[in-house]
C-alpha cells in the first residue's frame, strides 16, 4: 500500500515539475482575460482586453470586476482568480452587451454593481452572495447615470457616487440615498486636470499635449484618517504614462488639494501604465492599488491589469510603490509595513539573452520574447503542438520563477468574449550544458486559462537554458510576448551611478533631461523622484539607455532624484538624493 501511494505522489510530481504552494505573484495578474467582445474594437484582428478594474474584500475574499468580460472574478488569495459568468445588463439598458469601467460598493453586508452609461435606466445590482452568483435588482432603472462610476460608504453610513470620464469635463460626485439611491441634491464638481502645472497630466506618450487634450476619468475614493482622498486615471489609457492621481479633502465631496506627483505610475518596463484603478485593503487590512496596463498594439484598447502594494505615510501621503511592479512581489501574508519593499529580490535573468526557436512567423522575431516589452512579441509558424522557443540566460544561474506571457496573432476569428474550453498547455525544461535536460514545470494536463502563467519553483534550481514547448494553444500561433525567468546570475551586483545629473529647463519646469553614466554590468535601471527628500514614492524603470526624458514635474515645486543600476544578480547602491529646483 505504501509502494502504491509512494508512486502516485511521484506520478503527481512528475506531472507538476517543481511548483511551489505559491508566495509570491507577478503583473500582469494572471486571469481568463476575455477576446475583444465590441466588434469595431477587433478590426486588427481578436485580441484579449481588460481594464478599468475594481477589487474589494468582502466576506473574507476578493472580488474583482472589469470592463466587458461577462462576468467578475473572486479569489481566498489575490493568486488564484475564479471567475463567475454573468451578464448584468438587461435588454432595455441601451442594447450594451456587458458592463464598462463598473462601479463595485458594499453597504453592510450587501455588494452594489452598476455598469457605465451617459443616461438614467441602468440597473443597480445587489447580492450577499455574489460567490454563488445570487444577484437580483436594487434599483430596476437607476434614475441618473454615470460613466466611470464608482461607490464609497462614509464611516456614517452615508452613500456617494463619483464619475466622469472627459477631456473638457471635471470629475463628478453626488450623495444617494442609501434606501433608494435616488440623488440628494445635485452633482458637485470634484476636480478637472491641471496639466498647465503637473507635467504628468499632459495627454500623449510623450507628455506633449499633441492630438487631444487630457483624459480625466476612473474615479475612486478611499478614506483615511479621517481624510478623503479621491483618485482619477490620467491622461489616455492607451499611454505608458497612464497613471492615476489623488486630491485629498476633508469632506466627501470637497473641496479638494492636489496631490503634485501621480499616486499610481509606472511608465517603464515590461507592464506599463497604472491609471483607472482602485485601492483596497486586504484580510489583513493591508493597502493596494488594482489598475490598468496598457498595451495597445492590436488596437487601443488593449489592456491587462496589475496589483501593486499602497498605504500612507506618517504624514498621510497617499502612495502607491510600482518599483520592480512586474518582478515577482510577495503575496500578503499578513500585516505589513508598506513602505518596505514587497519585492522578492529575484532579478530578470535573460534580458536581451540568445534565443532559439522550431520556428518564426514573419517578422515576429525571437528576441521580441526577452525585450522588456509587452508590446512586442515572437510567433511561431504554427500553433502545433511542439513549436518551442529557449532562452539561454549566459551562465549558469539560480533560478527561482518564471513567468510566460502569450501574445495574441492570428487568433480565431470565432473567439469573442468567453470561450468555454479555453487552456493552455506547456512544458518548461532547463539545463546546465544544453544537452541533458530535466522537467522544471509540466503544464501539459493543464485545463485552465493561463495568459500570463507565473510559476514559483518549490526550491530554486541551477541553469543555463530554459526551453519552453508548446503542447497546445487555446487559437491562433504558438506567441509569446515574455518568457521572464527570475532568480539570481550567481555574479557580482552593478556598481554605483556616477555622474548623474538632472537639468530641470528654465521654459517648463515641468521637464528635465536627466543623464548619467553607464554602468558597464548593468541592463536597466530605476530614477526615484518625488517632492521632498524622504518620500521618493514614484520611479521609472529605465532599460538599455542612460538618458531620459522626464516630464512629469509640478512645476511649482523643487524636485528630488536618485537613481539605481539593475542587473541580473541584484541592484546597486542608490546615489545621494539630488534636490533640483
Amino acid at each position: 500500500m505504501k509502494k502504491i501511494i509512494f508512486f502516485i505522489f511521484f506520478l503527481i510530481v512528475a506531472q507538476s515539475g517543481i511548483v511551489a504552494q505559491q508566495k509570491t505573484y507577478c503583473n500582469p495578474v494572471n486571469i481568463d482575460y476575455g477576446y475583444t467582445p465590441i466588434p469595431n474594437f477587433s478590426e486588427w484582428g481578436r485580441h484579449r482586453a481588460t481594464a478599468d478594474p475594481v477589487i474589494v474584500t468582502y466576506k473574507g475574499e476578493y472580488y474583482l470586476f472589469s470592463t466587458n468580460q461577462w462576468g467578475y472574478w473572486w479569489s481566498k488569495d489575490m493568486l488564484n482568480w475564479n471567475f463567475i459568468s454573468r451578464k448584468f445588463l438587461r435588454p432595455w439598458n441601451e442594447g450594451y452587451d456587458e458592463l464598462c469601467a463598473p462601479a463595485v460598493g458594499v453597504i453592510g453586508d450587501t455588494m452594489l454593481v452598476f455598469g457605465s452609461t451617459y443616461t438614467s435606466g441602468f440597473t443597480i445590482w445587489m447580492s450577499t452572495n455574489p460567490k454563488a452568483d445570487e444577484w437580483k435588482p436594487l434599483v430596476d432603472s437607476f434614475s441618473i447615470g454615470g460613466w466611470d462610476p464608482a461607490f464609497f460608504t462614509d464611516d456614517d453610513g452615508r452613500f456617494y457616487m463619483y464619475n466622469g470620464s472627459s477631456n473638457r469635463y471635471p470629475l463628478y460626485g453626488i450623495e444617494l440615498n442609501r434606501k433608494t439611491m435616488e440623488p440628494i441634491g445635485t452633482r458637485k464638481e470634484m476636480y478637472l486636470l491641471e496639466s498647465w502645472r503637473y507635467g504628468w497630466q499632459r495627454f500623449g506618450e510623450y507628455m506633449d499635449d499633441t492630438f487631444l487634450d487630457p483624459f480625466i476619468e476612473g474615479a475612486w475614493m478611499t478614506k483615511h484618517n479621517k481624510k478623503y482622498y479621491l483618485q482619477y486615471g490620467a491622461p489616455g489609457t492607451e499611454f505608458s504614462g497612464y497613471a492615476d492621481g489623488v486630491v485629498v479633502g476633508d469632506h466627501p465631496l470637497g473641496p479638494f488639494t492636489a496631490q503634485s506627483d501621480p499616486f499610481s505610475f509606472k511608465p517603464g518596463g515590461f507592464a506599463r501604465g497604472a491609471g483607472h484603478g482602485a485601492t483596497f485593503q486586504d484580510v489583513y487590512n493591508n493597502y493596494w492599488h488594482v489598475s490598468t496596463i496598457a498595451i495597445s498594439v492590436k488596437n487601443n484598447f488593449e489592456r491587462r491589469i496589475g496589483i501593486w502594494p499602497a498605504g500612507f505615510d506618517k504624514d498621510d501621503v497617499m502612495y502607491c510603490n510600482t518599483a520592480f511592479g512586474d518582478y515577482p512581489h510577495y503575496l500578503p501574508s499578513g500585516p505589513a509595513d508598506r513602505l518596505k519593499s514587497l519585492f522578492t529580490g529575484w532579478m530578470l535573468l535573460n534580458y536581451k539573452k540568445p534565443v532559439q526557436v522550431s520556428s518564426t512567423l514573419g517578422s515576429y522575431y525571437p528576441n521580441n520574447a526577452v525585450d522588456e516589452s509587452i508590446k512586442t512579441y515572437w510567433s511561431a509558424a504554427t500553433g502545433n503542438k511542439g513549436e518551442w522557443m529557449q532562452t539561454d540566460l549566459g551562465n549558469v544561474s539560480t533560478v527561482n520563477a518564471v513567468q510566460v506571457n502569450y501574445a495574441d496573432q492570428d487568433v480565431d476569428s470565432s473567439f469573442l468574449g468567453k470561450q468555454l474550453g479555453t487552456f493552455h498547455q506547456y512544458k518548461l525544461s532547463y539545463s546546465i550544458d544544453g544537452r541533458k535536460w530535466a522537467t522544471l514545470v509540466d503544464k501539459s494536463n493543464n485545463r485552465t486559462d493561463v495568459p500570463h502563467d507565473y510559476v514559483e519553483l518549490e526550491k530554486p534550481v541551477q541553469a543555463r537554458f530554459i526551453r519552453l514547448e508548446n503542447i497546445h494553444m487555446p487559437t491562433g500561433k504558438f506567441a509569446i510576448s515574455g518568457l521572464r525567468v527570475f532568480g539570481n546570475g550567481n555574479g557580482a551586483k552593478p556598481s554605483q551611478v556616477k555622474q548623474f545629473i538632472v537639468l530641470r529647463t528654465e521654459k517648463d519646469k515641468r521637464n528635465a533631461w536627466i543623464k548619467w553614466g553607464p554602468v558597464s554590468n548593468a541592463y536597466a535601471y530605476n530614477i526615484y523622484f518625488g517632492t521632498e527628500p524622504d518620500k521618493l514614492y514614484n520611479s521609472v524603470m529605465v532599460y538599455d539607455a542612460n538618458e531620459y526624458w522626464f516630464k512629469v514635474m509640478d512645476k511649482e515645486k523643487p524636485y528630488y532624484f536618485t537613481i539605481e543600476a539593475i542587473n541580473e544578480n541584484g541592484v546597486s547602491e542608490r546615489t545621494k538624493v539630488m534636490k533640483v529646483e
